[in-house]
């Protein structure tokens, strides 16, 4: 048990109703988990509202409610406290309940269109690898040292943050790398966190459908940077436009990277295989495993974030050459026979599947076909389904548009808008098929020795989402099983 009064310090309170030297057990925003003496916060959501609930939070025995409107009928005993926005509310009285977690270790954000996974990901292997305890919350997994957990989303809600931050501090975990997206940045996710670093990988077209547009996302994304200390480190990519947008008023030491404009961090591609890249990195030649030029940014964030943490330059270096790609990044299986090569990558975005269908057009002898297998998902920003037709059918030998996870929309009506994206020229090029497994199946059909399958956008996701119903669906597997049965 914890007394309310402690919990509530750096919240900016507008009214008090009751005793704050209560001692209450939870907090909890979801009323359907409010427990006897909890306290339960009313948060505005996108499909409901917290405070219509209040009631019911008090009827299953909250002893606290904070809220953004004090009920008509307050209950006697109870305590309310009304702020002007539940959500940062909810930031730090999650960070106080936890004893402030992220003050015991050195917490470092990454944020951007494309890379964060990779990024975050691959820091943690690094860490690792240099022999200290590392954290990681990414869209993949939690890491706790070595203890692995489901993630449910890209930045968890604040509480969820704070509590996997206090194992980490029981863990004596000493660096953790953070995933931290538009949306948990916009709801104060993040808010109350304090960060020894922040890295800017990239934006583009991406979140529409929540954000009111691409001025509100990269002012979004901003606001992480905004709010870094000036004891943190701001690491941004400065071939993106938005770099230093994202520095403007900072308060963290400035730092930039770069493989095309001079930056503190500069690499140069000396060697694109299947096999990796040869990179030279502030002069200095290092061989990755991971593969194209998207990849060469997210190395290069990479190392220049390690020295930045304190690590020496040719341990970095030495331990980048050992790293393997993340799940669903960039994977790949080679038939035995016939040598087709299939590509699984998350690329959802328009940036994201363009960059990847260069960097295969890149490496490719164009001798052999590139079938690119690629849907958008459901309840979703709607206007980057044309554009991901557009790309998809300009860069590749062949298309099949299929589903993703269409959730509450009919998959066929997603399809249409992504074709609607393709031009005349193109439309030879592009066929539909609605099923996933039928569309990977056919593509393997359609391949021929030597060629290229791309399935883009689950990545390492290993469901397919239906109508709120999730099936087992691994798009590595898949085509992992169909290359099997050509060689039979």
């Amino acid at each position: 048990m914890i007394v309310l009064k402690d919990i509530l310090y750096r919240v900016k309170l507008e009214t008090v109703v009751g005793n704050t030297s209560v001692a209450v057990n939870n907090i909890r925003f979801d009323s359907r988990e409010v427990e006897l003496n909890d306290v339960f916060v009313a948060i505005r959501g996108t499909a409901s509202d917290g405070h219509e609930f209040i009631k019911t939070a008090v009827d299953k025995g909250a002893l606290v409610v904070v809220c953004e409107e004090l009920p008509e009928v307050q209950v006697n005993g109870v305590t309310y406290v009304q702020v002007a926005d539940t959500k940062k509310a909810l930031a730090f009285m999650a960070a106080n309940y936890f004893d402030n977690p992220s003050e015991k270790l050195k917490l470092v954000g990454v944020t951007g269109t494309n890379g964060k996974t990779t990024i975050a990901t691959l820091l943690y292997d690094l860490f690792t690898k240099a022999g200290y305890k590392v954290g990681l919350l990414s869209t993949v997994k939690v890491m706790v040292g070595n203890d692995a957990f489901e993630a449910i989303r890209t930045t968890p809600d604040s509480v969820t943050i704070n509590s996997y931050l206090k194992q980490m501090n029981d863990a004596g975990v000493e660096f953790c790398f953070m995933e931290v997206s538009s949306h948990g940045i916009d709801q104060h996710r993040t808010t109350a966190l304090q960060f020894a670093g922040g890295i800017f990988t990239n934006l583009s077209h991406d979140h529409l459908d929540y954000h009111k547009d691409f001025a509100e996302y990269r002012d979004v994304k901003k606001r992480f940077f905004d709010e870094l200390p000036a004891s943190a480190f701001a690491l941004v990519n400065v071939d993106d436009k938005n770099g230093l947008v994202m520095l403007q008023n900072t308060k963290a030491k400035k730092y930039t990277y770069a493989l095309k404009s001079y930056a503190d961090y500069k690499a140069q591609i000396l060697e694109n295989q299947f096999t990796g890249l040869l990179l030279k990195v502030n002069d200095q030649e290092v061989w990755s495993k991971l593969i194209g030029n998207f990849n060469a940014y997210n190395i290069l964030a990479i190392y220049a974030a390690a020295e930045l943490l304190g690590l020496e330059t040719l341990e970095s270096l030495k331990l980048i050459s050992e790293l393997n790609s993340v799940n669903g990044r960039f994977q790949y299986v080679i038939s035995p026979n016939e040598k087709i090569t299939a590509i699984v990558d998350y690329a959802h975005t328009p940036d994201a599947l363009k960059n990847v269908l260069e960097t295969i057009n890149s490496i490719r002898t164009n001798n052999e076909k590139l079938i690119t297998v690629v849907g958008c998902g459901g309840d979703r920003d709607t206007t980057k389904r044309p554009k991901m037709g557009h790309i998809a059918s300009a860069l590749s030998t062949k298309v099949i548009f299929t589903s993703d996870n269409p959730r509450t929309e009919d998959p066929d009506a997603i399809i249409e808008d992504v074709e609607a994206g393709v031009q005349p020229q193109n439309f030879k090029k592009v066929m539909s098929v609605t099923n996933r497994k039928q569309a990977i199946k056919t593509a393997c059909q359609l391949a021929e020795a030597n060629d290229i399958i791309l399935i883009a956008g689950k990545g390492h996701e290993t469901y397919q989402e239906i109508n709120g119903e999730r099936f087992d669906f691994d798009d590595l597997k898949i085509v992992n099983e169909f290359l099997k049965q050509l060689n039979k």
